[in-house]
């Protein structure tokens, strides 16, 4: 899909996702032009880690809610599949407010290169983002042994919420 149409469609999903009083996670599209698969990941907006939040019903219900407009889109191919789904219990954080959201809570973080000069892979407490120079947001994360790291919400590939099997 070109990109146009890939943030067009993120945009029209979320705009879905939150009418129905959820919150868009993240959109995966995959598969090809001909028969395009969208994965949705949904959450509601005031969840709380390692509590269960999104349902199979809540699932069929954003789904349905999805189809007639992703049936309406000349952009889209009509053989498209639509997957909806929770993010689980180890939650991605993508976008900057789930940063924020998660302050307090255990996270693993994965930077493009080394972070805050330490490693590629950081898991700690997520304090949460604080304004950095330039304008930039720098991710403030207290490590196992009560050592603070500071780096660039830019520097992260992926990050996601821990969740410890069996309690603490």
């Amino acid at each position: 899909m070109p990109e146009e149409t890939g943030n067009g469609l993120a945009a029209d999903l979320e705009r879905g996702v939150e009418a129905l009083g959820y919150e868009l996670v993240e959109l995966e599209v995959a598969g090809n032009r001909a028969r395009p698969i969208l994965r949705v990941s949904i959450d509601r907006p005031d969840s709380v880690p390692g509590t269960p939040a999104i349902s199979v019903e809540d699932c069929t219900a954003v789904s349905r809610a999805l189809e007639p407009m992703l049936d309406a889109r000349a952009d889209l191919s009509e053989r498209y599949v639509l997957e909806v789904g929770s993010p689980g219990v180890e939650r991605p954080l993508v976008r900057p407010r789930d940063w924020s959201r998660f302050a307090g809570h255990e996270v693993s973080v994965r930077g493009r290169g080394t972070l805050a000069g330490k490693a590629r892979r950081l898991q700690g407490e997520l304090l949460g983002l604080e304004p950095g120079e330039g304008g930039a947001e720098t991710v403030a994360l207290r490590l196992p042994g009560g050592e603070e790291a500071r780096f660039a919400l830019a520097e992260v590939e992926k990050a996601h919420l821990v969740y410890r099997w069996g309690g603490r």
